[in-house]
């Protein structure tokens, strides 16, 4: 994880913005918390406090969770039931998620606490921005959520951690938390009542992740576009499909900004000029071609979507029992993860067909009955080596699991907590498999750059236009045009690199994103 000390994040009672999660997540930012926000939590704290001393049981302030939400237990047993909640619900297995995600879903519980919604006092708050500061990251495991009654295992992890228990990362080595929290002079939080439901009921963990996704994706499906265009050039392609006019007749949102995209890419390209005119035999171009903004904006129409839920759940404060702001204590059911789990399906079966097409496309480069009289596989010598083949085989491979990884995790629900959490979400599973699914995609696309690049050279002495060739010219730098007895894994892998890294689309320079 970059340290960036340069940037700040206030986090207040206030919705945070994706930016603000990925720069925290990601990116080190420092936490601040606003003043008057912890004023609010200080205020509804006070009226958790005064629940606490009444002689009717209040759920979870006074009262056992779940299917034990009828018993009541007496105050001096309150801490101990707090504390016993984070402990048995830290339940998590499997391997480690990645840091990013962890820190993620810290902000966001740490956000949904400073609304004053959930009755938590200021030193728990505090603690929480103290961790993320230091760098202290809990070890948070694949398995443990539901996606309903909130991402429990993995925010328990995360509470455990605060309590000064657990397993940590702190620069990467594994610690423990009490030991971490002391080298950092941070006192572990001692939970009071609500304080235990207050850390673990939350869709944090799925928001998170859905947060990173929609960042990483605005960038992958930019860099479909710049490689749809390479691949329609170097394949003799048309832009006159992409026209604006043409463009306006289906006036989709997405789809206008894909097509902008590839006018952009192919502008100026003496490739492009070479076969226009009344001598050009080509009527039309295969759908993978011609389609592109079709596929590519549709796309960013479901981002759209997935963005516009994302938001609302960014403003949203999920706790249960929830402070209302009149000062009632009332159970709810806004921790089911349904609104984000759907979205991340949705995300999930739109990046398995931009990636689909991709691929299609890159496979239309190594048969020669399709490339316009390419080489086979593109080869450096035919009939020696074999080209880029097997880099095909390798996308073909991936889209294969992309399309099981667009089975949506949402239609799933099993029973739990003797049948009174009896329908759950699944959103951190549906969370889990788009993150895997984004980085077969950024895979996916940078095999056909690197094809149609390879194209594109062969076109010679025709030029790329100025665009794509800049393009080609940043994926020069880690891979090689041709050249006999080449290894190509490398090659795929520094490919990747640049597009995960956001170089293709700095090189591309285009106006729209």
């Amino acid at each position: 994880m970059l340290q960036t000390q340069t940037i700040t994040v206030t986090v207040g009672a206030g919705p945070l913005t994706i930016d603000e999660v990925v720069a925290v997540a990601r990116h080190g930012a420092r936490v601040e918390l606003d003043p008057a926000a912890l004023d609010g939590v200080a205020a509804s704290r006070a009226i958790v406090e005064a629940l606490a001393d009444d002689a009717e049981p209040h759920y979870g302030i006074s009262t056992g969770f779940g299917a034990l939400a009828t018993t009541f237990i007496p105050g001096d047993r309150r801490a101990q039931l707090q504390a016993s909640l984070v402990r048995s619900h830290a339940a998590g297995s499997g391997p480690e998620v990645e840091e990013e995600v962890v820190r993620a879903l810290m902000l966001l519980r740490l956000s949904t606490l400073m609304t004053g919604r959930t009755g938590a006092r200021p030193q728990t708050v505090e603690t929480y921005a103290a961790l993320l500061n230091a760098g202290i990251t809990p070890v948070v495991h694949e398995y443990g959520s539901l996606g309903c009654s909130g991402d429990l295992a993995p925010l328990a992890h995360c509470a455990l951690a605060a309590m000064g228990e657990g397993s940590v990362r702190v620069g990467g080595e594994l610690r423990d938390a009490g030991d971490a929290l002391a080298e950092a002079g941070i006192p572990p939080v001692v939970l009071a009542e609500k304080e235990g439901l207050a850390l673990i009921n939350g869709t944090d963990g799925m928001l998170g992740m859905l947060a990173l996704a929609i960042h990483d994706l605005h960038g992958l499906l930019t860099d479909a576009d710049i490689a749809a265009a390479m691949s329609v050039e170097a394949l003799l392609g048309t832009d006159a499909v992409f026209a604006d006019d043409l463009q306006r007749l289906r006036p989709q949102a997405g789809q206008a900004v894909s097509a902008a995209n590839l006018r952009a890419m192919l502008a100026g390209s003496p490739i492009v000029a070479s076969h226009k005119g009344p001598e050009c035999t080509r009527v039309q171009d295969a759908y993978s071609l011609r389609c592109s903004p079709q596929v590519h904006g549709a796309a960013r129409d479901t981002l759209a979507h997935a963005e516009l839920v994302a938001g609302r759940e960014l403003a949203s404060a999920v706790d249960n029992p929830v402070l209302t702001l009149d000062g009632r204590v009332e159970s709810n059911g806004n921790f089911h993860g349904a609104p984000v789990g759907y979205v991340l399906d949705f995300l999930a079966i739109a990046v398995a067909d931009v990636a689909s097409m991709s691929e299609r496309r890159t496979d239309r480069f190594l048969d020669p009955a399709r490339n316009q009289g390419l080489p086979p596989f593109l080869a450096h010598e035919v009939g020696v080596d074999s080209g880029l083949m097997i880099a095909q085989y390798t996308a073909a491979g991936i889209v294969s699991e992309l399309k099981r990884l667009a089975a949506p995790a949402s239609v799933d629900s099993i029973p739990s907590s003797a049948m009174q959490e009896d329908h759950v979400s699944m959103g951190w599973a549906a969370a889990r498999k788009l993150r895997r699914a984004l980085d077969g995609l950024a895979r996916v696309i940078a095999i056909e750059a690197m094809t149609a690049a390879r194209a594109a050279d062969l076109r010679a002495p025709l030029r790329p236009g100025p665009r794509t060739g800049a393009v080609i010219a940043a994926l020069r730098t880690v891979v090689p045009g041709a050249g006999p007895d080449r290894h190509l894994s490398p090659e795929i892998e520094a490919a990747h690199a640049l597009v995960a890294s956001g170089a293709l689309r700095a090189a591309a320079a285009l106006p729209l994103s």
